[in-house]
């Protein structure tokens, strides 16, 4: 078994696409529009063959979640940078665009090296070897 994709809803498909895409390099496919229910979504494929499904529609309530704690259920998506020096760069990469690194890098209890930033949505996002 494998896990075939994950999902995420957002509010701004686009502006999703565009941050995988431009820091992970993910491939996104073609988008799948529903006008009936207004459901969008498109298909992000990684160089591992793991992808990761985003989609919108209006009806989808917001999360009430904090953020700024953990909670039960999916808390983080986690990609392997292949180096502690590729952890570093990209952290700071991002981190320099704007967006808000929350731990790291550093290395865990558990040995990894990691770092955890927040995508556009609030979601976490953990970046290790």
């Amino acid at each position: 078994m494998q896990i075939e994709h994950v999902a995420i809803w957002t509010r701004d498909l686009e502006r999703l696409i565009a941050f995988y895409q431009t820091y992970f390099e993910a491939c996104p496919g073609e988008h799948y529009v529903n006008q009936r229910n207004r459901f969008e979504s498109c298909f992000l494929e990684f160089a591992s063959g793991a992808r990761l499904e985003l989609m919108s529609m209006p009806t989808v309530p917001d999360s009430t979640n904090d953020i700024e704690r953990q909670f039960t259920g999916i808390i983080h998506l986690a990609f392997a940078a292949g180096s502690e020096e590729n952890v570093e760069r990209l952290t700071r990469r991002l981190e320099r665009d704007g967006y808000r690194v929350v731990d790291g890098p550093r290395r865990t209890g558990d040995g990894y090296y990691e770092s955890v930033v927040f995508d556009p949505d609030g979601n976490r996002i953990e970046i290790t070897v």
